[in-house]
């Protein structure tokens, strides 16, 4: 049964806790230090580590809202399950500043990068099941287009999958190629896109 309260509600909760987790991202960054113009490049390229993860998990959570405030912007009411998916998803948001300092931290490569990767694959995971949802209590306004939640779950699917697959790559390859994995996930997606784009 729907629950009486609306989804602008839920919608803008989720809004400031995901402002929140960029702003964490920020917060983390060390600051360059140095008396002279080349001391501070130097201390700027010695925590180019820790810029680009900042950056790559700006991207990742922007991409995650994004998604789901397009999902949402269909929901007419809610029911206690997707709630309670949303908040898991959310869960994984607000743990992705944190797996961005791991994966930035020294040694053990392996188990730092699955850390990121898996946080990622559950936020998917948890994603495609909020869509799923959505489809089967029939959440969602009479006027939604039908290729609206296919979309999202073709692509929640796709990043598990990438996230998922750069895991075991991480043990048994460089780190290097387990990052390429990720690199490849934009070409996935595409590829998704256009053979979902030719079944319509």
């Amino acid at each position: 049964m729907a629950t009486q309260a609306p989804p602008e509600r839920l919608t803008m909760f989720i809004d400031a806790v995901i402002a929140i987790a960029l702003t964490l991202l920020a917060l983390e960054l060390p600051v360059p230090t140095g008396d002279t113009t080349e001391a501070m490049l130097s201390s700027v390229a010695d925590h180019g580590k820790e810029y680009l993860a900042c950056g790559v998990s700006f991207v990742v959570i922007a991409a995650h809202w994004r998604a789901h405030h397009e999902i949402f912007g269909h929901v007419r009411s809610l029911n206690s399950r997707l709630i309670s998916l949303t908040l898991a998803w959310l869960f994984m948001q607000v743990l992705t500043p944190f797996a961005t300092r791991v994966i930035t931290a020294d040694g053990a490569f392996p188990p730092r990068f699955s850390l990121y990767a898996i946080v990622q694959v559950l936020a998917s995971a948890s994603f495609a099941l909020i869509i799923r949802e959505i489809r089967r209590e029939h959440l969602y306004r009479p006027d939604t287009p039908p290729w609206a939640f296919s979309q999202n779950l073709v692509r929640s699917v796709c990043l598990a999958a990438v996230f998922g697959v750069s895991i075991p790559v991480s043990f048994v390859t460089s780190g290097t190629w387990a990052y390429l994995c990720w690199v490849a996930a934009p070409l996935v997606l595409a590829v998704a896109g256009r053979v979902q784009g030719r079944a319509r």
